[in-house]
């Protein structure tokens, strides 16, 4: 059996830092809402499920336009729970692998391809670019990076949320993903390029990074 993948995408926070009265999935760079932008990368995929809650049947219904073959999943408990809480409802039944990305990111579309090309268990970072970070603190082996655990003090590059694991080791757990994948350290690293909005400063930093082509000034 060839390798097979469920991709998990939470979309069910409120985002309030933002102060958009939107969802963050259903905020537009350059004109087209970053769920979409996800999408149109991940067209060759076939097991597709988005968590939804605050908003879900606005979700729902920009999803639709662009495509009908996606999974959704409720998390009726958003205002409470994490990330991590919103994977393990969506990992139920999954394939071999779980791909989770949020969805309040935007990733280099170089980059994804690599995502998607890798087919073994990573855990995605960068450069530190948001004023409250995790860290990833990593370590080198046998020519490959590993990351070997998450801090809020100190480490060598920021978590991004994006981790592809083995889905028998996802189906339990509350708070956050980088807490499902913490027992499991440690996991290769993977240094991909991503703007997350957490805030209006964080979103305006993301549309020029978008209108730049995805290059740094």
């Amino acid at each position: 059996m060839g390798f097979s993948r469920t991709i998990i995408i939470s979309c069910a926070g409120m985002g309030n830092r933002l102060g958009l009265s939107t969802t963050k999935a259903l905020v537009e760079v350059e004109g087209k809402p970053l769920i979409v932008r996800h999408l149109e990368m991940l067209d060759k995929e076939t097991d597709i499920r988005v968590v939804v809650g605050y908003q879900a049947e606005k979700v729902i219904e920009t999803i639709r336009k662009y495509r009908n073959d996606v999974v959704f999943v409720f998390n009726h408990d958003f205002r409470n729970t994490g990330t991590g809480a919103s994977v393990v409802l969506a990992a139920r039944y999954a394939n071999e692998y779980i791909l989770s990305l949020d969805g309040d990111l935007l990733v280099h579309p170089d980059d994804m391809k690599i995502i998607l090309d890798c087919q073994h268990e990573f855990v995605g970072g960068g450069p530190v670019e948001t004023d409250d970070p995790w860290m990833l603190q990593t370590y080198e082996e046998k020519g490959k990076e590993l990351v070997s655990a998450f801090s809020r003090c100190r480490g060598n590059y920021e978590w991004n949320g994006i981790t592809q694991m083995k889905s028998d080791k996802i189906q339990k757990g509350m708070g956050h993903v980088f807490q499902l994948i913490e027992p499991y350290l440690p996991v290769e690293f993977m240094n991909i390029r991503t703007r997350e909005i957490d805030t209006i400063n964080d979103y305006e930093r993301a549309v020029q990074w978008v209108r730049n082509g995805y290059q740094v000034d």
